[in-house]
């Protein structure tokens, strides 16, 4: 992974390394203006949303705790109301009776201690109804406080207050009815209240009768039910312990103008949304609905078992942040843009006269040397314009000189060629012997001799630097057969290439050094150690590069060895001499493992493929010896790939 990193960041420099100075100076621009500047202003917004958050967090934690303060007191007012209700002797009474009473004890009831249970209603205005239900049925009913109990007994809280034996029991309902029906539906129904409900026992144990004090819930929260706020982007709820939500206006948010108006929630989808992230005392969390975001705070009434909430729209907010964020990071564009523009304007003034020397160098590039130019002025471009017609001088007199030492040496190769032996009467004698061999019965002798002419044509016939692999490693082939022919048949050579790479191109005579390493080195093993020797050669692609690898089973090298052997292969001439000279082992020594074959193909490649390519050898003392070549990767058939 990083070797192929580091070629894409070889690849990509060399494209922007290709780029005029002009579009060079706009991506700088880029790099070291516009991504700073982009990423500064997204941390800012970032933190300055952070910062909106935390104010709107703290304004509606702020108004939680005003309802939660207003709440109390309400709750406070029902309960004292119950105490002194229950706590009244002449009530109590008058519910636990074991004879009807007569009218005028009926009348003077009502004109005492009835109508001061509506004197506590009519002083406490936020108070609905104060009620008591008995099931004695000796008493009469006095509307609207003394009832039957046999009117509640289909109530759903009905059979919980009875249990709790005295404990008082808050309970929320969506409507306000009348215990005693009217035959016309009252519109006063449909309105949420809160009751307080305790069972009346005297004494303990006996049941007397139940009592209920009302209170609408617009009374208990009045924030509530008030709307919507700060402008509809927020709005309270108070949820119950059996789930119903209450709120101002329907029980629907999309019929309302609120907050939630246009997102088509409903009291389900609200509900269920909160109720996953409710949890403690109090806190807040964030939601999306409909790619809207809310943010939520509630706190918990443990009193009544009910959550109040108050959820606030983020989306103006987070749209004023993200309109004032795109109006910079346009305005920084808009610079960008005209600096560049100016940049490339001036700088095409600017470098005017260096495309005009470029210009020039193009023409050397083409081979057109016989040219004179001038190029007036002073600074960087007129220096180097001074150098260049300096260094255009220098090759037209080495190119004189070399024409003058070229037409000298024609008559010397000349007569070096006249001494040379014609290859031709080589091959022919070769044949010659080979017929012979084949004549006398002797195959062994006449493979050699085939092997042997393919050798010497392949040495003989240079007209590229390049081959492909298939024709070296053919040359490898008959050059171990010759060897087996001097060993009596102990090296063998395994070719394990992928068909693809065949036609890879490579130096020529590349591959032999190396196999003539592995021959002449590698069989120098003592008689108790002798084997047969096996040489193979394979090849993969490797990061857009073909490793060839040449290896054997002889005798190897230690990893000291090894290691200065790689020195010398990476050594230039000057290095090679110096270690030379330090050198302590005598001269032949030397020369047996000196890696100067190696050193040669690792500098040929490196000369004409680059740096990056060449051979490293890696080898196990008594064990094998192994040697990558690394050359880049380019099928003769095909092209660069």
């Amino acid at each position: 992974m990083a070797g192929r990193l580091r070629i894409l960041a070889r690849e990509y420099l060399f494209k922007l390394e290709r780029l005029s100075l002009q579009k060079r100076l706009i991506i700088a621009y880029i790099l070291i203006l516009l991504l700073p500047s982009l990423l500064i202003s997204f941390y800012i917004f970032n933190e300055l949303n952070g910062n909106y958050m935390k104010d709107i967090v703290k304004k509606s934690e702020n108004q939680l705790e005003i309802e939660r303060i207003n709440m109390n007191n309400n709750l406070e007012t029902m309960e004292r109301t119950a105490q002194l209700i229950q706590s009244d002797m002449d009530v109590r009474s008058y519910l636990e009776r074991t004879s009807e009473p007569n009218a005028s004890e009926l009348i003077e009831f009502d004109t005492t201690v009835v109508k001061s249970i509506q004197r506590l209603q009519f002083n406490n205005p936020s108070i609905e109804h104060i009620r008591l239900f008995s099931n004695n049925m000796r008493i009469n009913e006095i509307w609207p406080v003394i009832l039957l109990e046999k009117r509640i007994q289909s109530e759903p809280w009905y059979k919980k207050v009875n249990e709790l034996n005295g404990t008082e029991w808050w309970y929320f309902d969506r409507k306000d009815r009348e215990p005693i029906r009217p035959i016309v539906a009252d519109a006063k129904e449909d309105r949420p209240k809160l009751s307080l409900l305790r069972e009346i026992e005297y004494p303990a144990g006996k049941h007397v009768a139940i009592m209920q004090v009302d209170m609408l819930l617009p009374n208990v929260f009045p924030n509530v039910f008030r709307g919507a706020n700060d402008e509809g982007q927020s709005q309270m709820f108070v949820l119950d312990r059996e789930g119903k939500m209450f709120s101002d206006g329907d029980q629907t948010l999309q019929a309302k103008q609120t907050l939630l108006a246009n997102t088509g929630m409903t009291e389900a989808d609200i509900r269920g949304e909160l109720s996953e992230h409710m949890a403690g005392a109090k806190g807040d969390f964030s939601f999306r609905w409909n790619k809207t975001p809310f943010l939520g705070n509630y706190i918990y009434v443990e009193k009544i078992d009910a959550y109040v909430l108050n959820v606030v729209s983020l989306k103006n907010v987070f749209a004023d942040i993200n309109r004032t964020r795109n109006r910079i990071v346009f305005a920084n564009i808009i610079l960008l843009v005209i600096l560049s523009i100016s940049t490339y304007v001036l700088n095409a003034l600017i470098l005017k006269k260096l495309h005009t020397l470029a210009h020039f160098m193009k023409r050397v590039r083409q081979g057109d040397f016989n040219f004179d130019f001038t190029i007036r002025g002073g600074g960087e471009v007129g220096e180097l314009a001074h150098h260049f017609r300096k260094m255009l001088k220098k090759i037209n007199e080495l190119i004189a000189d070399a024409v003058t030492k070229q037409a000298a040496s024609k008559e010397t190769e000349l007569r070096s060629l006249k001494n040379q032996i014609d290859s031709h009467f080589l091959y022919n004698t070769l044949e010659n012997i080979k017929m012979l061999a084949e004549i006398e019965n002797q195959p062994a002798i006449s493979d050699a001799l085939t092997s042997l002419g393919g050798m010497m044509r392949y040495n003989l016939r240079w007209k590229s630097e390049y081959v492909r692999l298939k024709d070296e490693l053919g040359h490898i082939t008959n050059y171990i057969a010759v060897m087996n022919l001097r060993f009596d048949h102990t090296v063998s050579l395994q070719i394990d290439v992928p068909p693809d790479y065949m036609n890879q191109e490579l130096l020529k005579m590349s591959l032999q050094p190396i196999v003539e390493n592995a021959v002449k080195h590698g069989m120098n093993m003592k008689p108790s150690e002798a084997r047969n020797m096996v040489i193979c050669i394979s090849a993969a692609l490797v990061d857009q590069a073909i490793v060839i690898v040449i290896a054997d089973n002889g005798v190897g090298m230690t990893a000291g060895t090894a290691a200065e052997l790689n020195r010398k292969i990476a050594s230039d001439e000057s290095e090679v001499a110096a270690s030379s000279d330090r050198a302590v082992v005598p001269h032949e020594k030397q020369s047996e493992g000196s890696g100067i074959g190696l050193r040669n193909v690792h500098q040929r490649i490196q000369l004409f493929y680059g740096k990056e390519y060449g051979l490293f050898v890696e080898s196990g003392e008594g064990a094998y010896t192994r040697v990558e070549m690394r050359i880049p990767y380019f099928i003769v058939s095909g092209g660069l790939v």
